[in-house]
Order: structure tokens, then sequence, then C-alpha cells
């Protein structure tokens, strides 16, 4: 059974970093991503990358703020968030894609067949 566990959630001042790591149990996938979920709103897509090959797909909010990368070796994927902005709290989503997702983008959620269990994170003012 394929496991994705998700780490590194926590409180942070607005302006601060943090570095979330996702720990997979499999490494047969063709892409991983970061999906974000706020209270009472739909899981959204954050950034997203393929295990093999260079291309990585990030949200329009994140752009320039956010990392995706991934150790395959260590089957871990990471998310390093810097210049965080003040928000509520999100549950951050590790997603693993064992099919090739729909091309030109990664960034569908339907693409996307095994999720973690989320690691909250919280952005004070």
């Amino acid at each position: 059974q394929v496991q994705l566990v998700e780490s590194g959630g926590g409180l942070v001042q607005a302006g601060g970093s943090l570095r979330l790591s996702c720990t997979a149990s499999s490494r047969a996938f063709v892409a991983m991503a970061w999906f974000r979920q706020a209270p009472g709103k739909e899981r959204e897509f954050v950034a997203a990358i393929e295990v093999i090959g260079p291309v990585t797909e990030y949200a329009d909010s994140v752009k320039g703020r956010f990392t995706i990368s991934r150790d395959n070796a260590e089957n871990k994927l990471f998310l390093q968030m810097n210049t965080l902005k003040p928000e509520a709290k999100n549950v951050y989503y590790c997603a693993a894609a064992s099919t090739t997702p729909t091309a030109p983008t990664l960034s569908l959620r339907s693409d996307y067949d095994y999720w973690g269990q989320g690691t909250q994170r919280t952005v004070s003012s």
C-alpha cells in the first residue's frame, strides 16, 4: 500500500520561511505535487514536479517564492516556502500520480491518485 507522509508544518511569521517534506513508500510515480486547503475552501494546486524529468509547475500565487524539489534516492518531495504571506490555517497535502498527468499541465487534482494526510501551516502577521 502506497503511503505519503508529510512533515514540516507549523506556525511561522509573515515574511519567514518554512520547508515541507513528504516521504513516499514507493517510487513508482510519474509526478508529485503539493496542494493546499483552507477551511471551507476547495483544495488548490500549489506546485508539481515530474519524477523523471525537469518539468516543474507552480500556481501563480506562489511563483518566485516557493520551490518544489525531490530526492528520488530517498523517495522524498520538498516544498521550500519563502516570503510567506499572512494567511489562515492551510493544510498542505502531498500527492503522487502513478500515470502520466493530463498534458500540458501537472496541476489537475484528478490526475493524482495517492494523497498524504496533510500537514498544517499557519502564517501569522
